[in-house]
């Protein structure tokens, strides 16, 4: 028999914790972020986190029904986070890339959580905000709901896919990402022209523009191609429109 689901007002514990507050999923996907930042994907541990609430570890199973159920609701807060601090415009096209941005700039505050989540569909409700907030654009914007949904997957994976690259890079130790940041001027700005003549010839480019994000760029580019396969759809369908005869004045 399947276990019964319980209300969080149900499961809150009545008396506050040694710290003197009292526990909650929010407050506990809070916590779990800053010993995400403090210790790494590795280190987020049941009694670590009971720690630093202040609670026994075992308190963690009154509200979720274990490490992974609370891994799927930090992706649920960042997805929430992202969405929160993004405003619409009308405009499908700016709305989209805005929506990207603000996701990949979500996660990316958190770097180990990033890693820890992108990867993961929660099923939870702010992520499930999300992807209702991406289909509305693009079935309002006019796409058939093939296209629709063909665009929603490619949006959301490209976004994730760079949250998890980029999430990796600033999840390293500051000297390992700096060694690799000075490979391109240590290593391929260096390279000899009669054996890498392309590289050696765009050294100088490489070195400043490798060491950031390709999100954004990548992202036009999707954009760019979604609004070339909106336009002649757009225009078919105002040929047909034109094409009907008109009815009489009153209607009938």
């Amino acid at each position: 028999m399947a276990k019964q689901v319980v209300p969080e007002a149900a499961r809150r514990r009545r008396r506050p914790t040694q710290q003197g507050t009292v526990l909650s999923e929010a407050l506990i996907v809070r916590t779990a972020l800053r010993v995400l930042r403090e210790h790494g994907s590795a280190g987020l541990t049941a009694r670590r986190l009971g720690t630093a609430l202040g609670a026994d570890p075992s308190t963690l199973y009154r509200y979720f029904g274990g490490m992974d159920d609370l891994t799927r609701a930090i992706g649920e807060e960042l997805m929430g986070r992202a969405l929160d601090s993004w405003t619409a415009t009308g405009e499908w096209r700016a709305d989209l890339r805005a929506l990207g941005l603000a996701i990949h700039s979500a996660y990316l505050a958190h770097p180990h959580a990033a890693a820890l989540t992108a990867s993961r569909v929660s099923g939870r409700p702010r992520e499930i905000a999300v992807d209702e907030t991406i289909l509305g654009i693009l079935r309002s914007a006019g796409f058939p709901d093939p296209a629709a949904v063909r665009l929603y997957h490619a949006f959301i994976d490209l976004s994730l896919a760079f949250v998890a690259l980029d999430a990796g890079a600033l999840a390293l130790t500051e000297e390992a990402r700096a060694a690799d940041e000075d490979m391109w001027t240590s290593t391929y700005a260096r390279l000899p022209a009669e054996s890498y003549p392309h590289i050696a010839a765009t050294a100088p480019l490489l070195a400043a523009r490798m060491p950031h994000s390709a999100y954004a760029t990548v992202l036009d580019t999707l954009l760019d191609g979604a609004a070339a396969q909106l336009a002649p759809a757009r225009s078919g369908t105002a040929r047909r429109r034109s094409a009907r005869p008109d009815g009489p004045a009153d209607g009938r």
